[in-house]
């Protein structure tokens, strides 16, 4: 049994009946039924299926955004922003998207040709995380669609309302039973789940323990996986910058979500010519977050997702402060009922501590002064993550060494980090391997099958 809480007080929510070993088996073998047909259906057929599925999450936003608030706490903007984001995905791929799957050609040496055909490959699993309950699994399941795969989620368990409404629409949308399943389980069958020879590949957005788990399962058995992990992603200010716009996006970065998002800055490190008045304007901004109902739409900043999660980031508080870090304000428990905290930004960490090297997963970040671009990017590059970044910076020469010297699978100049739909995301080092979105995510889990043609005569 899996039962989901609100996080904003603490009420029960629903409770769902977990899968046993047949409710598994059943599930796997409809996937494996219906990839059968579905590899062969004509893209056309998947292209309105992407676009209906598109059109059904725009005209069922509002729903969707208050049962993703319910079961998580996200502010109820973000929420819409959310789900708005997954339909645009859906119908970027209807409309972009096929010509992604057209064959390349190239002439041999020997005078014959080849071809490289890309095709589907089977049903495969997405271990999915609860901070974007619906992004996370639509960058899975949009690509899977038009490739003629076919789809099986593991969930996180806060998020199962989620889940099951996201199996409904894609049959309301005209999919077939069996295109996409939400597998109600706890983690314990997963090993099993990605053993079993119907499963072809797996994909994990999630933290590093996870990762490796899922990661260590797929290559005993050969199988491909993509993972998308933590990352405690650097934000870095330099003179050049519009002050007053980095310190608005610096604090959106570090309360998105609650704080809690693998991509968003949670260290800011600023030159040290500007690091006074930039930390004078950043406290005082994030100590006016305001701190209330996630439903209501003027809150910034809700409950975490869970107690346990909201625990976890204070006792990271807590390290930090016997490791020597100051607490300039803020990082506190509320006492209220459900999983609250107030935003708050330590400084003096030392990089080589658990604290500088860990992903504090809440709304509570790190400032840095750095002498220089060199120390900047020294910082910057002193974890084991390698996710997103953000750089402030006007000055073109800058842009060039911190685009080639930050290690990370995206840094975005002069603007919140993000990923976008047209390109690809994904992280280095620690925080994963693998691309999602665009041409890059679409073919993860295709097989560029190569035909040779002799030459005639």
């Amino acid at each position: 049994m899996i039962t989901t809480t609100n996080p904003a007080t603490g009420e029960t929510i629903a409770t769902y009946e977990t899968l046993d070993d047949n409710g598994i088996d059943a599930k796997l073998e409809a996937a494996t039924r219906t990839y059968r047909e579905w590899r062969t259906s004509p893209i056309e057929q998947r292209v309105e299926l992407l676009s209906a599925l598109g059109d059904l999450y725009e005209s069922n936003k509002e729903e969707l955004a208050r049962l993703a608030v319910t079961e998580m706490g996200k502010p109820i903007t973000q929420a819409r922003g959310e789900v708005e984001k997954c339909a645009s995905l859906f119908h970027y791929f209807a409309e972009a998207g096929p010509p992604m799957l057209e064959s390349e050609f190239w002439e041999l040496s020997d005078g014959g040709r080849a071809e490289g055909r890309w095709l589907p490959q089977g049903p495969v699993l997405a271990v999915m995380p609860w901070n974007f309950p619906f992004w996370q699994v639509v960058r899975f399941l949009a690509p899977t669609i038009l490739a003629g795969n076919v789809g099986v989620l593991k969930h996180a368990s806060i998020v199962q309302g989620v889940a099951h409404r996201m199996e409904e629409l894609v049959l309301e949308a005209g999919g077939p039973e069996g295109l996409f399943q939400n597998l109600c389980v706890s983690s314990d069958p997963i090993g099993d789940v990605i053993a079993d020879t119907r499963i072809v590949a797996a994909t994990l957005t999630g933290s590093e323990g996870a990762g490796s788990a899922v990661a260590q399962q797929a290559g005993k058995h050969l199988k491909k996986v993509v993972l998308e992990l933590g990352g405690s992603d650097p934000f870095v200010v330099m003179p050049s910058a519009d002050l007053d716009q980095a310190v608005e996006d610096a604090v959106f970065a570090r309360i998105q979500n609650n704080g809690q998002s693998c991509i968003c800055g949670k260290r800011t490190i600023v030159h040290a010519d500007i690091h006074d008045a930039f930390a004078e304007k950043f406290i005082a901004a994030l100590k006016d977050v305001k701190l209330g109902d996630p439903m209501d739409d003027d809150t910034e900043l809700g409950p975490l997702s869970s107690e346990g999660q909201r625990d976890t980031v204070l006792d990271q508080v807590a390290t930090a402060k016997d490791e020597g870090c100051t607490l300039l304000f803020g990082g506190e428990k509320l006492d209220s009922e459900g999983a609250w905290m107030t935003a708050g930004l330590l400084t003096d960490v030392p990089l080589a501590s658990e604290t500088g090297t860990d992903e504090i997963f809440g709304p509570v970040g790190q400032i840095y002064k750095a002498k220089g671009i060199e120390e900047a990017i020294t910082i910057a590059n002193a974890i084991p993550f390698g996710l997103g970044s953000a750089v402030w910076t006007n000055d073109d020469e800058e842009r060039e060494i911190f685009a080639n010297r930050i290690e990370a699978g995206m840094t975005t100049f002069n603007a919140v980090n993000g990923s976008k739909i047209e390109a690809p995301f994904g992280g280095i080092k620690k925080s994963g391997f693998g691309r999602e979105l665009s041409h890059h995510g679409l073919h993860e889990f295709m097989n560029l099958k190569t035909l040779v043609y002799p030459a005639e005569g």
